[in-house]
């Protein structure tokens, strides 16, 4: 059942959305601080840890949820599908119905940012707060006993074609390998940002949480945000604040602004919304992890093993990643594959996605409407890139995962692979996401014309107003965004907190 509180007119921070990273820093700044902060969660909050309160769905860390979705899809960008951009709309946000891979990436990735102009961020900065965050999310890696037939015959498989079976994902040194991936799960539930950061402080009396709390615009004058305006129960609200975070993710914060009137004039004039702030940056920068599936038919004996795992263990779809070099690759690593196997109903999926951890496609997220339950208009431009980087490198993963297939165990247990196409017409046909979407308000220096927040995660041209989502990310790491998004949280909060010393 979910919690209601009643909105306060002030408050000294206001944290736009209760997800991954706005859990993270809503606690931290709670714990740390006597200052009064009001999350403000467009879905509901189902309060803390309980599973007669929480929908199993959400806990259950077996499968992806269906639920608590924002609706959010490729439209017409592609003739022939729609993908489904999920994103949740509930406390917690996407850790409470991701796959619970908590993964930190390549020190290639941050100490990128840092060449990039983002002070502050580089690996060795970030790695105490990867640190903590392992902790609070009660991250653990999986004995090879917790592996299912399916992810097992992987794991013994990925020798024979070159890919070593490493002990840890996340050994910052560690280049190609594959494990079984560390995950954010307590006996079998889904532990979230929000048991993990908003729990030890609900009842701390500076924090206050709602839920179906839709965020509607910013309330900008001059060079600051007097407060925020809100829909819930069908009444818009006005709460003013001292400063406020903007949580709402890759396709949220954008779009928070652009209502706001902060963005490119040309988008903003086109809704009717009077502008306050220019910044050309909001909404591009948009991309996420370029990917290409693969299915295979599975055999008889494939399904047995499953059911006879299922009988006695833990059954989940996914749990088995590779960290994988293209032949393009001159450092760290460029590919994931990870393997999705077990029932979907009362049918059977073996299915192998690839992903390109290195893209350099960029799209764009905008508004449709000025209405904020209208569905963005979001095109991750995939493949779009003008040398053809991007498909190269899935297509080489497509190589890579077809000879891994022709080893035993898992040329037995996968049987054929079905409407097979050569690799780059596979990959031109069925590009998809990784769930990793990151950019739209992009973290650099003044000087980077398409710059929307600066190395705090401050608003360019606004004094009290910040950013702190995977959003804000220059480039995406070679990580599933669970575990960045959660350090994104803590290190913007460490820098809100540094600030009112």
């Amino acid at each position: 059942m979910a919690v209601h509180v009643d909105l306060p007119g002030h408050a000294d921070t206001v944290v736009i959305g209760g997800g991954t990273a706005g859990a993270a820093l809503a606690g931290t700044l709670v714990e740390n601080s006597d200052e009064s902060v009001l999350v403000l969660e467009a879905g509901p909050d189902y309060g803390p840890h309980d599973p007669s309160a929480w929908p199993s769905d959400l806990l259950d860390s077996r499968a992806l949820p269906a639920s608590h979705q924002w609706g959010y899809d490729s439209a017409d960008t592609y003739p022939d599908r729609v993908l489904p951009f999920d994103r949740a709309r509930v406390i917690g946000g996407c850790s409470s119905h991701n796959g619970c891979a908590a993964i930190v990436g390549s020190p290639l990735d941050y100490d990128a940012w840092e060449a990039l102009g983002c002070t502050g961020w580089a690996t060795e900065t970030l790695k105490p707060l990867f640190d903590s965050a392992l902790l609070r999310l009660r991250v653990r890696i999986p004995g090879d006993e917790e592996a299912t037939p399916f992810q097992r015959a992987f794991l013994e498989a990925a020798p024979a074609a070159g890919i070593p079976r490493v002990s840890d994902l996340n050994d910052w040194d560690e280049g190609q390998g594959i494990a079984l991936s560390p995950v954010n799960v307590v006996d079998g539930v889904r532990w979230n940002a929000a048991f993990a950061y908003l729990d030890p402080v609900r009842s701390q009396p500076n924090l206050s949480i709602a839920g179906d709390a839709l965020v509607s615009r910013l309330i900008v004058n001059g060079g600051r945000v007097d407060g925020v305006e809100i829909i819930r129960e069908g009444r818009l609200v006005r709460i003013h604040c001292d400063r406020v975070v903007i949580c709402a993710g890759t396709y949220g914060s954008p779009l928070v602004l652009e209502r706001s009137g902060v963005g490119d004039p040309a988008v903003i004039t086109r809704h009717d919304i009077e502008g306050r702030l220019e910044l050309p940056g909001v909404g591009r920068n948009l991309h996420d992890h370029p990917a290409v599936r693969l299915h295979f038919e599975g055999t008889s004996a494939s399904i047995a093993q499953m059911r006879a795992f299922a009988e006695e263990r833990w059954l989940p779809e996914e749990q088995t990643i590779a960290k994988l070099r293209s032949q393009h690759c001159r450092e760290g690593f460029d590919l994931h594959m990870y393997p999705i196997g077990g029932a979907d109903r009362d049918a059977w999926r073996w299915d192998v996605p690839v992903a390109c951890l290195t893209p350099r496609s960029r799209g764009e997220i905008h508004l449709s409407d000025a209405d904020p339950e209208a569905i963005p208009a979001i095109d991750h431009a995939f493949l779009a890139d003008v040398d053809g980087y991007d498909a190269m490198i899935l297509a080489d993963g497509v190589r890579i995962m077809r000879t891994l297939a022709t080893n035993e165990p898992l040329r037995t247990f996968l049987g054929e692979e079905l409407n097979a196409l050569e690799p780059a017409e596979l990959v031109r046909r069925r590009v998809e996401h990784y769930y990793h979407p990151v950019g739209s308000c992009k973290m650099g220096p003044a000087s980077d014309p398409q710059a929307v927040v600066d190395p705090a995660g401050r608003i360019h041209g606004l004094e009290n107003a910040y950013v702190a989502d995977c959003s804000l990310c220059p480039v995406v790491p070679r990580a599933n965004t669970n575990l960045p998004a959660v350090v994104i949280g803590l290190r913007v909060a460490s820098l809100l907190l540094e600030a009112r010393r």
